[in-house]
C-alpha cells in the first residue's frame, strides 16, 4: 500500500546522488487519482507515464516546434538511434500548445514564446518527468537572443538569470502577493557545458547573464516597436548598465526556467546563440541562411554535451 511505496521511495531519496528522483513542490498531487496535463493531452489515466518516458535522462526545450522537432533528429542521428525513413511522431500530436518529441533518453519539447507560455509547459513536463518516475534528469534550454557587446552567432551559457532591475531572481504574484524565487543555475554544468564548447571550437561561446524580459520590444529597450517613450540614449544607458552588471545576452523565459527547475531539484542550464549585437541595432538583419545556421549552434553544443555524458562522444 501507500506505506510501502513511501518506504520505497525513501529508500531511493537515501540512495542519493546516484538515483535523485523527480520530486514536486506541491503535495496535493499525490492524492489525486488521475493527473490531466491538459496543453500536452496526456494524462495519467490513459497513459503509461512511466514506460513512455521512464528512460528520460535529457530534456531539451525551445520556443519553437520545428525547432525542437530538427533536434531530436539531429540528437537521434548523433546518439547512433536514427535509422533511415525514421520519423519522430508529436507525443502532443492532440494539441497544438506544443510539441514533444523523444529518441532514447533524450525528450525535446516546443515551449512559445514568453515566460507564461514556458512556465505552463513546465509544471506539466516536471509533472511528467514525476509522475513516469524518472530520476537524475538534466533540463537544458536551448534558445535564441539577443546579445550585447557580443558577435552575433555566438553562444551564451546562462550563469544567472537576472530580471530587468538585474537581480536574479523570478518574482511571480501568487493569490494577490509577490512570491520571490531563487533563479540559481547548476554552476557544475555550466562549467561541463563550456568545456564541451572549448573541444568543439566551432563557435565563440561564453559564460554571462541573461536578462529575461516580459516583452520583446519596450521591455527590451528596443526603438522599433509600435511604441517607444524613450530615446536612442536611453536605451543605449541601460544595455550599458546591463552589460557591467554581467548580462551578455537577453531572452523571454530563462528566469522562471531556473526558479522552476531550482524549485524541484532539477539540473537545469540555459544555451542561447546571440542573433544580433543589440548596442548597434534592433532588427534581425543577418540573412536566413546565416540566422539557420546561428540557431543550429546552441544544438550542437548540447548535443555534444550529451553524447559525452552518454560516453559516445
Amino acid at each position: 500500500g501507500a506505506a510501502g511505496v513511501k518506504r520505497k521511495e525513501k529508500r531511493e531519496e537515501q540512495r542519493g546522488g546516484n538515483d535523485c528522483l523527480v520530486r514536486l513542490s506541491n503535495p496535493n498531487i499525490a492524492s489525486m487519482k488521475e493527473d490531466i496535463l491538459y496543453h500536452f493531452n496526456l494524462t495519467t489515466s490513459r497513459h503509461n507515464f512511466s514506460a513512455m518516458f521512464g528512460d528520460v535522462k535529457f530534456v531539451c526545450v525551445g520556443g519553437s516546434p520545428s525547432r525542437m522537432k530538427a533536434f531530436i533528429r539531429y540528437v537521434g542521428t548523433e546518439l547512433g538511434l536514427d535509422s533511415p525513413g525514421r520519423d519522430y511522431p508529436n507525443i502532443c500530436a492532440g494539441t497544438d500548445r506544443y510539441a514533444m518529441y523523444k529518441v532514447g533518453p533524450v525528450l525535446s519539447v516546443s515551449h512559445g514564446m514568453g515566460i507564461p507560455s514556458i512556465s505552463i509547459m513546465l509544471h506539466e513536463l516536471i509533472k511528467l518527468l514525476y509522475h513516469a518516475r524518472c530520476s537524475n534528469v538534466t533540463v537544458i534550454r536551448i534558445g535564441t537572443s539577443g546579445g550585447i557587446g557580443l558577435e552575433p552567432g555566438s553562444v551564451v551559457i546562462t550563469e544567472q538569470a537576472v530580471d530587468t532591475c538585474f537581480k536574479a531572481e523570478f518574482e511571480q504574484i501568487v493569490l494577490g502577493k509577490r512570491v520571490v524565487r531563487k533563479t540559481d543555475l547548476n554552476k557544475q554544468l555550466v562549467q561541463e557545458l563550456f568545456v564541451c564548447s572549448t573541444e568543439l571550437s566551432e563557435f565563440p561561446t561564453v559564460v554571462g547573464n541573461t536578462m529575461c524580459t516580459l516583452d520583446f520590444y519596450e521591455g527590451q529597450g528596443r526603438l522599433d516597436g509600435a511604441l517607444c517613450s524613450y530615446t536612442e540614449k536611453d536605451k543605449q544607458t541601460y544595455l550599458q548598465a546591463a552589460y557591467t552588471a554581467g548580462v551578455r545576452n537577453i531572452e523571454m523565459e530563462s528566469s522562471v526556467f531556473a526558479a522552476m527547475c531550482n524549485a524541484c531539484g532539477l539540473q537545469a542550464a540555459v544555451v542561447c546563440v546571440t542573433l544580433l549585437n543589440r548596442l548597434e541595432g534592433d532588427q534581425i538583419t543577418s540573412p536566413s541562411n546565416v540566422l539557420a545556421e546561428f540557431q543550429q549552434r546552441p544544438q550542437r553544443l548540447v548535443s555534444y554535451f550529451i553524447k559525452k555524458k552518454l560516453g559516445k562522444a
